[in-house]
């Protein structure tokens, strides 16, 4: 099954606190979102995919923020499930190719997006969403590209995500606003796991 139809937001994780981790996936899993985000902006994101892939094995963990080809190996090594990236150039998408498990390139343009569909690559990431012209871009794009799905990622928010999903071209939304800063810091995870819930009911 595609990424995109896992679930109708992927939660996207920043972790500063390893430990934080596997209590973090528990939660969402438990709210019904099993496809888990952890970007690679921190010194403990690595570690945190390994945690979560060894200890939380009803979760999909993929790794965000992927740039370079040493990030999707270390991110393969630790046992990621995907990789997602800000944006794609010619090198990234060929070792993305080549990992040997699912991705979601970054794309925000036309050009971007039909140099992905023309290599076979039809489901993206598109990104920044709202910066980058949001539901009226998207759904602009399902006229001359019917065939390319995406997961809109940057600035979404809970009561903005309904009018992404309503589009025929979009499987799934990336979104931050699952896991609060000070809910992490709180291990206030009753909290993240009814975030969770609320998401999960947007299908």
């Amino acid at each position: 099954m595609s990424l995109l139809d896992l679930a109708p937001v992927i939660p996207v994780v920043v972790v500063e606190d390893v430990e934080s981790a596997v209590p973090m996936a528990r939660a969402l899993v438990a709210g019904g979102l099993p496809v888990i985000e952890v970007t690679l902006r921190t010194p403990a994101a690595r570690e945190a995919i390994a945690r979560i892939a060894a200890e939380v094995p009803e979760a999909t963990v993929g790794a965000g923020t992927v740039r370079t080809s040493d990030d999707i190996a270390a991110a393969v090594s630790a046992g990621a499930g995907f990789l997602v990236s800000p944006g794609t150039t010619l090198a990234l998408v060929e070792a993305l190719d080549s990992s040997g498990v699912p991705y979601l390139p970054g794309a925000g343009t036309v050009s971007e997006i039909m140099a992905l569909a023309e290599r076979g690559v039809k489901e993206l990431k598109f990104f920044p969403a709202e910066a980058a012209g949001g539901v009226p871009y998207l759904k602009s794009l399902y006229g001359p590209l019917p065939d390319v799905r995406f997961c809109p990622t940057g600035g979404i928010r809970a009561e903005t995500t309904p009018a992404y999903l309503a589009l025929p071209n979009v499987g799934c939304v990336g979104g931050s606003w699952l896991t609060p800063a000070d809910a992490l810091a709180a291990g206030d995870w009753d909290r993240v796991e009814k975030l969770a819930a609320e998401a999960a009911a947007l299908r």
